[in-house]
């Protein structure tokens, strides 16, 4: 039986807009007439700490969590983050990575080193994984902090979100002042994702 659910599970650390991306896909969900469900965690995110939020969309969503091995795509902005939460995924499900660094607390201390080759190590383990660089496409389009815009086209693609919905709900979402550059770096993600496959 085909699942009913969509599963998104969103990670990255503070500063890097997770909470933002989820808010826009719960906003293209409602746009869409789906029941949608939003979870957020904030691990000491103003220190660079790790944020997750769950997104569930679907007929009808009775909880935010999504289950370990459940997730149908990860859409990680950090590398660390993509491997400390790859036990959500499904066997057949997809990652999405920004090929960004973020040093934790203990590699930063010199208590522990950043894993080295991290992205082959997932890559190996799931098929299924993209990783781009959204953090320079979104300097090309004007502002670093649409990097998280730029994974929002390429996750749209991937789960076939409508382009015009997603664009409907950034101008919602995003203050107007930064809104050109958004909308510029959601079209790049989108053509990101086509490019690849």
């Amino acid at each position: 039986m085909q699942k009913q659910i969509k599963d998104i599970l969103i990670v990255g650390v503070g500063g890097q807009g997770t909470l933002l991306t989820s808010r826009i896909l719960a906003q293209v969900a409602v746009q869409m007439g789906q029941d949608v469900k939003v979870s957020e965690v904030h691990g000491m995110a103003q220190r660079g700490g790790s944020v997750v939020t769950q997104v569930r969309y679907g007929e009808k969503v009775y909880s935010p969590i999504i289950k370990k091995g459940d997730a149908d795509i990860i859409l990680a902005f950090e590398k660390i983050e993509a491997a400390r939460w790859l036990g959500f995924l499904k066997p057949d499900g997809k990652v999405i990575i920004n090929d960004d660094r973020v040093d934790p607390l203990p590699v930063m201390s010199g208590k522990a080193k950043y894993p080295i080759n991290i992205t082959d190590k997932i890559s190996q383990l799931v098929p299924d994984t993209q990783i781009v660089d959204a953090t320079s496409l979104a300097i090309e389009c004007g502002n670093i902090k649409s990097a998280n815009v730029v994974l929002v086209g390429m996750l749209s693609d991937a789960i076939g979100l409508p382009p015009e919905e997603v664009e409907k709900a950034i101008k919602k979402m995003v203050p107007e002042k930064a809104l050109d550059v958004n909308l510029k770096a959601f079209e790049e993600g989108r053509k990101l994702l086509s490019n690849a496959s």
